[in-house]
């Protein structure tokens, strides 16, 4: 399983998330989002939802991040919050898993979750927000940390992605995922050189609402 690192290290990984409920919002778009992307370049593929999973490893061959979000009543975790759905993402067909890995509340301990992923025979990703967390995940054993919920546990979201995270995650020899606001390009490419193994980029690539929305507020502020 650790060739699977080597395949996605200095690479991009496209995450093939539409906008819920949208009008790209199917298994079927999902996966020609995922079968663009790595005839694009991606070297990866982060997938949420069983059925979007199905369908993407139906489409493409690289190594694809699996997760499944739901909206708790008791827990703001949001990502992989329950052992079934690890279980179920593994039969679907992700090689890699990926579970909130912040120090909230949760129904499942994040001990719990790595053993279950380790247990259906997947590599395990940590979605972290701070420095702290994701030493506590290197140590539990995941193989991957991301720093995906950087600024997105309470506050104002920043604007800039964090690279003071990837570059102590690296230093702590994490193999470091960089995500979280890499919209751009240069962005990505800067999260490579900050000490990132490799690069989660979502709304710039997947997200056509949000696109058209950056491109059409700007033309609305010229005819201010």
């Amino acid at each position: 399983m650790s060739n699977l690192l080597d395949e996605i290290k200095y690479g991009l990984i496209a995450s093939c998330q539409p906008v819920d409920d949208g009008p790209m919002d199917s298994p079927e778009i999902v996966a020609a989002m995922a079968k663009a992307s790595v005839i694009g370049g991606a070297k990866g593929i982060r997938i949420e939802g069983v059925e979007n999973l199905k369908a993407v490893r139906k489409a493409v061959d690289v190594p694809i991040i699996g997760i499944v979000k739901r909206d708790l009543p008791d827990s703001p975790v949001r990502i992989t919050p329950f052992l079934e759905d690890i279980e179920a993402l593994a039969k679907a067909g992700a090689d890699i898993i990926a579970v909130d890995g912040t120090n909230r509340p949760r129904p499942v301990t994040i001990e719990q979750a790595i053993k279950k992923i380790k247990e259906v025979g997947c590599l395990a990703m940590a979605d972290c927000s701070n420095l702290e967390e994701g030493l506590h995940c290197q140590q539990l054993g995941f193989d991957i940390v991301g720093s995906t919920m950087s600024g997105y546990t309470g506050g104002e979201i920043p604007k800039e992605p964090d690279y003071q995270l990837v570059k102590d995650l690296n230093k702590a020899g994490c193999f470091v995922m960089g995500e979280g606001r890499y919209n751009t390009p240069e962005l990505a490419r800067s999260a490579i050189e900050a000490g990132a193994h490799c690069v989660t980029v979502g709304s710039a690539l997947t997200r056509l609402e949000h696109i058209v929305s950056w491109f059409a507020d700007e033309i609305k502020l010229a005819n201010k």
